[in-house]
């Protein structure tokens, strides 16, 4: 088996950076992920490492640990070597020490030695720094080590840590970037094959399959379930049993995550036939306005909230154009009348994780001390990035338009937006669907930088696909 690493060099500076920024302050410890199973013990679900564990010390295998001794300098990977058994079933692995020292790591112990290690940093009265653990099976062993309930396992998760590793993942290197636009690259290859596939009769898996193909053919794998679908208002619908129709639009979010796990994340909308509507250009323009406008914005020191509220603005003078929306279009969005057709955030930020570091907390990643979350506000508290950009930042751009029936019928009922929202007409584009299109981005020192090549986005553009 070939591990698929950077230098060791790499890992050696990052862990070098983390201790820095940590000081002299007890033990840092990472937790890799393991094989989980599906519906029996030997069916396991497609194995993915902890992005963090990743991003120190780089081995894609399971059942690893580290520790990082902030006070002695001292690093530890903690594993178990391969019986027998194991060898006959799945092959050979280099030892945990090879591997150890392919990340530039000289100390190995079996896996059990953890929790001693563990012990006596707590009995001593030193700190035990974790991230917050996403995975039942790594809870469990960490409320067993910390001689605490999974309840109150919540409390033994360091701020400290979880703060000094966002700020370093947070900032995209070359070396990363030139791996994300691999991923890119294969997400836009991914897309124009679905595009191109698709046609009236044929069912929305078929096209899933489409992606799967040509992700696997690029020894890549999609980075989270495939959105792709007739039924568009459905943000994040991973039902695949539609049959295609003339007259429908698909709309398609796929992205690849490459053997380095850094991913991309891409959404089209297209026609099931040949061409468009009238009706599915007018309000393909307008997402496609608001796009462009929130890209022309793009720059270091600009609040991604502030990119948002101007490119819900621009959805709204276009929603008027066309006669859906009326009214003052800033008065529109500061009353949140927009939320009637985009109802969710504009981007996030991108890495190894599609919502890159969600499971360290949308509100460490993508907003600072100054900036807090919305939770309570429709829409806002949907979006994942608010923070002033900074350069090396990678995010999305992907405004949309979705029309939801039973959002109109509550809506209505509740007599909300009457200035803003011509119901009337609304309610005659019930059967619409939704329209998103999303592209992927590096903040650069003086702006941005499209990543991967270019994937058509222009209604001439797409249609030329499908002819």
């Amino acid at each position: 088996m070939k591990l698929d690493l950077f230098d060791k060099y790499i890992y050696i500076g990052r862990r070098h950076q983390l201790k820095q920024n940590m000081g002299q302050d007890g033990l840092i410890l990472l937790l890799g992920n393991e094989d989980s199973s599906m519906n029996y013990k030997d069916n396991t679900y497609l194995f993915r490492q902890d992005s963090s564990f990743l991003y120190y010390f780089g081995l894609d295998v399971p059942v690893l640990a580290a520790i990082i001794d902030t006070d002695s300098g001292e690093e530890v990977i903690f594993g178990n070597e391969l019986t027998i058994d194991d060898i006959v079933w799945t092959g050979t692995l280099p030892t945990v020490s090879e591997m150890a020292s392919m990340v530039g790591v000289d100390k190995t112990k079996p896996y059990a030695d953890i929790a001693r290690y563990v012990h006596k940093a707590l009995t001593d009265g030193r700190k035990v720094h974790i991230l917050p653990p996403y995975r039942p099976e790594n809870k469990i062993k960490l409320a067993e080590w910390f001689n605490t309930s999974l309840n109150d396992l919540a409390d033994h998760v360091s701020l400290k840590l979880t703060k000094a590793v966002i700020a370093q993942r947070v900032i995209k290197s070359p070396l990363e970037v030139a791996e994300m636009e691999k991923a890119v690259n294969i997400s836009v290859d991914m897309m124009q094959a679905v595009i191109k596939h698709t046609r009236p009769g044929i069912k929305e898996y078929e096209l899933v399959a489409k992606a799967h193909e040509v992700a696997i053919a690029n020894d890549a794998r999609l980075g989270y379930p495939a959105i792709i679908t007739t039924h568009g208002q459905t943000l994040h619908t991973h039902y695949y049993g539609n049959t295609l129709q003339e007259g429908r639009m698909v709309l398609s979010d796929i992205g690849a995550e490459n053997a380095m796990h850094y991913g991309g994340d891409l959404t089209r909308t297209f026609p099931v036939g040949k061409t468009f509507t009238q009706e599915q250009k007018e309000l393909y323009e307008v997402v496609l306005n608001s796009m462009d406008h929130a890209i022309g914005m793009l720059k270091p020191g600009t609040r991604y909230k502030d990119i948002h509220l101007a490119a819900c603005q621009k959805l709204v003078e276009g929603l008027k154009q066309v006669g859906l929306m009326k009214g003052d279009a800033a008065e529109a969005v500061a009353a949140g009348a927009h939320t009637m057709f985009f109802q969710c955030g504009l981007g996030h930020m991108l890495g190894m994780d599609t919502h890159d570091m969600e499971d360290l907390g949308e509100q460490y990643v993508g907003y600072t001390d100054k900036l807090k979350k919305e939770t309570s506000i429709f829409g806002l508290k949907s979006l994942r990035l608010g923070r002033e950009l900074q350069a090396g930042f990678v995010l999305t751009i992907e405004p949309g338009i979705y029309i939801i029936p039973e959002l109109i019928d509550r809506l209505q009922a509740e007599k909300m937006y009457t200035e803003f929202i011509n119901y009337d007409m609304l309610n005659t584009y019930r059967d619409f669907g939704g329209i998103r299109i999303e592209d992927n981005f590096l903040i650069t020192d003086d702006g941005y930088q499209l990543l991967g090549k270019y994937l058509p986005k222009s209604l001439k553009e797409i249609e030329a696909l499908k002819n």
